[in-house]
């Protein structure tokens, strides 16, 4: 299954053809960011974004970000019990 995660853009180059550093979950990583620079790229600094393989794929809201951010830290935190239960995760 693949999924996009929701970042946000904390920096920035000067062009669209530049990566842009995109903090998910306190990790940083470099995305491209031209599938969803138009303009000037500055205006994206602060923004949420849905990063895919590498590429912001599209912008969103806040408040979607921090749903979906939440949504998947329960999905892997239920992963992990149902391995506990399933026997998966033993020591």
């Amino acid at each position: 299954m693949c999924l996009g995660v929701p970042g946000q853009i904390v920096k920035i180059g000067d062009n669209a053809l530049q990566l842009a550093s995109v903090d998910v979950c306190g990790v940083q990583r470099e995305v491209n960011i031209s599938l969803i620079c138009d303009d000037d790229p500055q205006a994206l600094l602060g923004k949420w974004v849905l990063v895919h393989v590498g590429f912001a794929m599209s912008i969103i809201d806040e408040d979607e970000a921090k749903q979906t951010q939440e949504a998947l830290l329960a999905m892997s935190q239920l992963e992990h019990e149902v391995g506990d239960f399933l026997g998966l995760n033993q020591k």
